[in-house]
């Protein structure tokens, strides 16, 4: 199988908005076909806080909730879609009906209700939401989806999950379906072999100091893409590492997976 191609989405964000609103906004950007015959466009809603913070230095500063999102030609991939939007962004894994705009709403809200009980706040809230398209393929559509918001504390939280799924079926396509029976450990001791290196740590190293794996042993996540170089995972901040290492990529090239893909897979490297 020839490896796979990445249609890269270049997305503008818009900065948080300095003048008080009061409903909500809708965008569309320019469609794109993609090479598998997948039509789509990026559309967009905002919604702003009816309450502005007291100003400071002549500004005022705006709680809202942006949500950027892809908009295919099949409403069952939109659907599921946005179920999966809303269940990350909420941190659930129980199925939710609720829509893209609900999710806005309720956040923005969940700002007001507060700054009203606690007679005002010095820090407005922010959500920004954003499902990107990355590959799309006859056989394989990945979709990256960020989120980063801010509901007071320290500083914002941040995360971003890859979803893979098979468009003629709408089915995740999972890591295991991936590789060989029982593979598994052999993955993960060629991906540690990477990890180690990328970290500059010995082969021996100990991984209790710094890191965050469970028993203090190298593990992969299921948060996986699949890029033109080779099968790449993506660890969040405070995943394996404190909030200041920010995010942790780890790429496995296709010569390190011919022993692990499975044959005739989104892995088979090129013959």
């Amino acid at each position: 199988m020839k490896r796979l191609g990445i249609l890269l989405i270049s997305l503008s964000v818009i900065a948080c908005q300095s003048e008080k609103k009061t409903t909500a906004q809708t965008d569309s950007i320019a469609g794109t076909t993609a090479s598998s015959g997948l039509t789509f466009k990026y559309d967009s809603l905002q919604v702003f806080s009816k309450l502005s913070k007291p100003a400071e230095k002549g500004n005022t500063d705006t709680a809202y909730a942006k949500i950027v999102y892809p908009l295919f030609s099949d409403q069952k991939l939109n659907q599921l879609i946005e179920q999966m939007a809303v269940k990350a962004a909420e941190q659930t894994d129980q199925n939710t009906n609720k829509t893209y705009k609900e999710l806005a709403t309720s956040f923005v809200e969940g700002f007001d209700e507060f700054n009203k009980e606690n007679g005002g706040t010095q820090s407005a809230w922010f959500l920004d939401d954003q499902t990107k398209v990355l590959v799309t393929q006859p056989d394989y559509l990945c979709l990256e989806h960020s989120n980063v918001s801010y509901a007071g504390g320290a500083h914002p939280n941040s995360a971003m999950v890859y979803w893979n799924l098979d468009p003629k079926t709408l089915k995740e396509i999972t890591l295991e379906s991936l590789i060989k029976e029982g593979g598994l450990p052999e993955l993960t001791a060629i991906a540690e072999k990477i990890f180690r290196k990328n970290e500059k740590l010995t082969p021996t190293a100990s991984l209790k100091d710094g890191y965050f794996f469970e028993k203090d042993t190298f593990s992969l996540n299921r948060n996986f893409t699949i890029t033109k170089e080779g099968l790449k995972f993506l660890y969040n901040p405070y995943e394996i590492k404190a909030y200041a290492y920010g995010s942790t990529e780890l790429l496995i090239p296709f010569s390190e997976l011919k022993t692990v893909a499975k044959p005739n897979t989104l892995l088979s490297p090129t013959l």
